[in-house]
């Protein structure tokens, strides 16, 4: 029986995937989707603030010097995506249809995603505290840089979105300051409840996850796009993941940096922000149709979040482990 329950699937992965399938045929809508949308934002919102609250401030500090481990995710971000983009333009048209192929460079200009990067950090045990400075700081950077690239590899114009930062101000740091400030009081609380954190992590994972994934269904792009073109997209999302990840984990190793540096980078370095994204997309490519240019974003932030909750698993595992070790020897 205990072989048996080692094999069993892992929650977080079990509830994205039932997430994206009860999307494909109950799709959320309307008031509905409005009101799922608020609740994910608030579960951000309190994610940001518990992690404030948890962490110390002299962790938080340390976390904003590690200027290496910042210009790393920064230079995955803006630099390696973008290089392994290019190439695709190969397979146009015949093995790539044009729109797909500018959604492809389009995913590799975005900023990293924040909520689900340090959520998964989190979970891997990884440097919190440096993945929400880096994380933020790609995000902050890419209302700048993503039009900025668009317009270098794409030859189009595109506006910067003053409403990101105010995102990003009131969504996330702001929460994440108002922890710090009541850290003393209520840290060592939130601290002695860890599960406490995860489990709104999972929560807002899933609900994310489902929303994306229902305003796919319902924007009907999924009949947008022919079998070939679909089969061929799904290979090019996967094998950018497959590469970005094993990249991370190289430059990572091969700069020095600690298993929990290596974790923020790996998990802010590969991740892609679809809540960027969508209204860049719409800014950038304004007055187009703009279901396909968006398709492989949509599908890599999908991919990416059951890809990393195995990978987050399989980091905290191995921690386990290596914690266990010394225990066992005493």
């Amino acid at each position: 029986m205990k072989n048996l329950l080692r094999f069993r699937p892992d929650v977080l992965i079990t509830a994205l995937v039932a997430a994206a399938v009860i999307a494909s045929f109950v799709p959320v809508s309307g008031a509905a989707a409005k009101g799922l949308n608020y609740f994910t934002q608030g579960s951000v919102a309190l994610i940001f603030f518990l992690h404030g609250a948890r962490l110390l401030p002299r962790v938080v500090m340390n976390g904003f010097s590690n200027w290496r481990l910042h210009l790393t995710i920064v230079a995955c971000s803006f630099g390696l995506f973008p290089l392994l983009a290019l190439p695709l333009q190969e397979l146009v048209p015949r093995w790539l249809s044009p729109d797909l192929y500018i959604g492809f460079v389009f995913l590799c200009i975005l900023p990293s995603t924040i909520q689900s990067s340090i959520s998964f950090t989190s979970i891997a045990g990884g440097n919190v505290s440096a993945a929400v400075c880096a994380a933020s700081a790609s995000n902050m950077l890419g209302v700048v840089a993503t039009p900025a690239l668009a317009m270098l590899l794409l030859g189009r114009q595109g506006g910067i979105d003053s409403h990101a930062f105010e995102s990003i101000m009131l969504q996330l740091l702001a929460p994440f300051a108002l922890g710090q400030v009541l850290q003393r009081w209520i840290g060592d609380t939130i601290r002695a409840y860890p599960k406490l954190v995860g489990f709104a992590e999972r929560i807002s994972i899933v609900a994310v996850a489902y929303l994306a994934f229902s305003n796919a269904v319902v924007g009907g792009v999924w009949t947008q796009i022919d079998a070939n073109d679909l089969i061929v997209m799904l290979v090019l999302v996967v094998s950018l993941l497959a590469l970005v990840l094993t990249a991370t984990r190289l430059i990572s190793r091969f700069m020095g940096f600690s298993r929990e540096d290596e974790i923020a980078i790996v998990f802010c370095g590969s991740k892609k922000s679809m809540g960027s994204g969508l209204p860049m997309a719409n800014i950038i490519f304004a007055g187009q149709a703009i279901g396909l240019i968006v398709l492989p974003m949509m599908v890599y932030h999908q991919i990416q979040l059951i890809v990393c909750a195995v990978l987050a698993r399989a980091y905290a595992t191995r921690m386990e482990r290596a914690n266990l070790a010394p225990a066992a020897l005493e």
